[in-house]
């Protein structure tokens, strides 16, 4: 849902991108200008959406650690469900707002940048026009890759949050155990890591995350908790 919330938004951006000829320096002014305004006027329906998908995430982390209680003491059931998550909510929601505002301000980059570079290299000028009308279907992809991303992240945020309530310091990482795993995640899987001092989870940019923490992660911790 939060991916069809977040394309619907790219297409609207793409339409009015695509309302303007492609290359034409004079219009990259109103195009930023539109789309920013775009952006400021979507903090009311972001902040909806925001909220609506943190919400949602919430409850099915909430359920998950119910379909293990049988394995916890009364007392740490009690615990978990009553954890407060509350700041770590908020947090995350009003990460998803900033992320969806930028969806529009990132394709007015992109068109500003595309265009300077048409005048810049003008033997390219019909390759970069088609690039720009493409801005849409590159929002749209952006947009998919953001909601895939941040629902993955929330999830591990939110099950972070009640398990260190609790008093777990290490996870467990797990992947989905299918082929499309990516090879660094591969090499983590079944290994031990502290919360609060996650792994390399890109050898490429050097970042490190938790599991799910990173683009198009698939992959989930397993809270150790303590007899």
């Amino acid at each position: 849902m939060y991916a069809r919330q977040l394309r619907r938004l790219a297409e609207h951006v793409g339409h009015i991108i695509g309302g303007f000829p492609p290359g034409d320096p004079a219009t990259v002014p109103t195009i930023t200008q539109m789309l920013s305004a775009y952006a400021d006027a979507l903090m009311p329906w972001a902040t909806a959406t925001a909220k609506k998908m943190v919400e949602d995430v919430n409850q099915r982390d909430l359920a998950g650690w119910k379909t293990v209680s049988a394995d916890l003491s009364k007392g740490l059931q009690r615990e978990v469900q009553g954890a407060d998550v509350g700041e770590t909510m908020r947090r995350l929601m009003a990460e998803q707002v900033t992320l969806i505002q930028s969806i529009p301000i990132e394709a007015a980059r992109r068109v500003h940048d595309l265009t300077i570079k048409g005048l810049e290299d003008s033997t390219r000028g019909k390759e970069i026009q088609r690039e720009i009308m493409r801005s849409g279907e590159v929002t749209k992809s952006r947009a998919v890759l953001i909601a895939r991303t941040e629902v993955s992240r929330t999830a591990s945020n939110l099950t972070q949050a009640r398990a260190q309530a609790i008093g777990s310091t290490h996870y467990i990482w797990r992947t989905s155990g299918d082929s499309t795993v990516r090879p660094d995640h591969k090499i983590l899987n079944g290994k031990i890591f502290a919360w609060n001092d996650p792994p390399v989870a890109d050898e490429h940019s050097g970042a490190r995350a938790n599991p799910g923490g990173i683009y198009n992660c698939r992959c989930f911790a397993e809270p150790i908790i303590e007899e």
